[in-house]
């Protein structure tokens, strides 16, 4: 893990996960609460990339993209910032904990790293 922040700036009163996986990409991972029915909610899992870092995984660097299109290193705590670009790209409702979620996306990046 990069990073863990109990208080985000995503939109969710719960922690939010930062991951630096070996494709080069960060992955957030944070829940959420909808509605299921009146009076009735459930909690959802969202998984995210993060569009403004990537990770140096040989290095094990955060990487800010800057607008020279240079990669710059960062502190684990600069990657959760106000308005931050994300791209999400899978909601899961049938997760009950962050170990769950943490056991889908790495299911997720073995799959990616064999067919790659």
């Amino acid at each position: 893990m990069l990073h863990k922040t109990c208080t985000t700036y995503l939109p969710t009163a719960s922690p939010a996960h930062f991951y630096g996986m070996p494709d080069g990409n960060i992955y957030l991972i944070f829940s959420r609460f909808y509605n299921v029915a009146f009076d009735r909610s459930g909690l959802e899992f969202i998984f995210a990339v993060h569009k403004e870092f990537s990770f140096d995984y040989e290095n094990d660097k955060i990487l800010s993209r800057d607008r020279t299109k240079k990669l710059l290193p960062v502190f684990a705590e600069t990657i959760d910032k106000p308005n931050p670009r994300i791209k999400i790209i899978e909601t899961i409702r049938d997760l009950n904990s962050f170990g769950e979620a943490l056991m889908h996306l790495n299911t997720k990046a073995e799959n990616k790293l064999q067919t790659a």
